[in-house]
């Protein structure tokens, strides 16, 4: 039910009510008068009758249970109606106390007086008292089961009503079926077991439990963390964070190390440069002793093949040039290529370990081949020295 229709169901019977509660005022007043004029048998106080104090103390039990349900009522209604609404409610359940009081009065003024004798009693009371308390108590029983009704129309009114499914309703998909089952989502008909009465603007509050994958979540993180603090700090199986840095900086030195010796792999004649290390001059002279003394002699100063000690060169006397004639060799003098024999940064300590041969002026030098070279220049001959030399001879490093 709606909050229109409820209204409107209200404002219906309403009238009627009060219409119920005039009468109860009209038929007490026209009760009294007659009882006034009533005659009775035998002179007794109406108190003094066990029959008539009990009819009284049941319409005042009925009383005080109209004012409790009442007040039951109210408390129900403020939750749908507005000011003005429970004040009108108010005022109903007043009016309804002021005329179930007047009866009260109204009879015990008539047990101090002496009862008129009538024709007729019935248990020592006079028809009319008699008829009016009971009548008064019927009124009262009355509007107990108009109180109930309208308690009852409150709270099947706060009761969430569901619309009966229709036939055409589509059954929900498989993918929702399992979200609500992950969520533990409760039907919308059973919303009422779960709401906690707690209502702002019109938002209920609902005591919905948490969906258990987050439950199973939080489990398997404490879990986790037991795991973890036994392994690392107790048994010490795994290594610590400061154990992991450490190794990790290890590991980069061997990467950085394996990397330095590709790059120097990768030297050519186009990039390669002068070594002046004293690690890097003796692996060259290693070289030069064991492949190149036979043809240069072994300080260089010549033989088959020139002198290397002076600024004279056949080929350019630039550390690439040096480094290009060691890699491809010149077959037409007679000097093989040692590229397959050497690696990139063998060659590259052999040519630096040449070129620091330079005014060293061994004894027995040979003459002097080739063009005049010196450092800082380019040698025009050295792309094609062949043109310029003198001497068809073999250059064995």
């Amino acid at each position: 039910m709606n909050t229109i229709q409820f209204e409107n169901k209200i404002s219906k019977w309403l009238p009627f009510i009060l219409s119920l509660i005039g009468l109860l005022v009209a038929t007490l007043a026209s009760a009294q008068s007659n009882t006034a004029n009533a005659a009775v048998a035998e002179k007794q106080t109406l108190m003094s009758n066990p029959v008539a104090v009990s009819l009284i103390i049941i319409a005042g039990v009925l009383l005080l249970i109209i004012a409790l349900m009442a007040n039951v009522m109210l408390g129900t209604a403020k939750w749908f109606l507005d000011k003005e609404k429970q004040q009108k409610a108010a005022t109903i359940v007043t009016t309804i106390l002021l005329v179930f009081g007047m009866p009260m009065s109204g009879i015990a003024q008539d047990a101090t007086a002496d009862a008129p004798k009538v024709a007729t009693t019935i248990a020592g009371l006079s028809e009319a008292v008699f008829y009016l308390i009971t009548s008064v108590i019927g009124l009262e029983l009355f509007i107990i089961l108009m109180l109930a009704y309208f308690i009852r129309l409150f709270i099947a009114k706060d009761t969430p009503v569901v619309a009966p499914a229709t036939e055409e309703a589509e059954a929900p998909s498989t993918l929702q079926v399992w979200w609500d089952k992950m969520n533990s989502f409760k039907p919308v008909e059973q919303e009422a077991n779960i709401d906690l009465g707690h209502n702002y603007d019109g938002i209920r509050e609902l005591d919905n439990r948490l969906p258990p994958w987050w439950l199973y979540g939080f489990y398997v993180t404490i879990l986790v963390g037991v795991v973890y603090l036994y392994r690392y700090h107790v048994s010490h199986t795994a290594p610590s964070s400061k154990e992991e840095f450490e190794l990790a900086m290890k590991q980069a030195e061997a990467d950085k190390a394996a990397y330095l010796a590709k790059a120097a792999n990768n030297v050519d004649e186009n990039t390669v440069k002068l070594l002046t290390e004293a690690s890097d001059l003796e692996k060259g002279k290693t070289t030069f002793t064991s492949m190149c003394a036979a043809c240069h002699g072994t300080e260089g100063q010549g033989g088959v093949g020139p002198n290397l000690t002076d600024d004279y060169w056949l080929n350019g006397g630039s550390i690439n040039d040096v480094f290009k004639t060691i890699k491809y060799g010149r077959p037409e003098k007679g000097m093989k290529s040692w590229k397959d024999d050497y690696s990139p940064v063998q060659i590259a300590q052999l040519a630096s370990y040449i070129k620091s041969l330079k005014g060293t002026n061994p004894a027995n030098p040979k003459e002097k081949q080739g063009e005049l070279y010196q450092e800082g220049t380019t040698n025009p001959t050295s792309k094609d020295s062949t043109a310029k030399e003198t001497k068809s001879i073999a250059m064995n490093p």
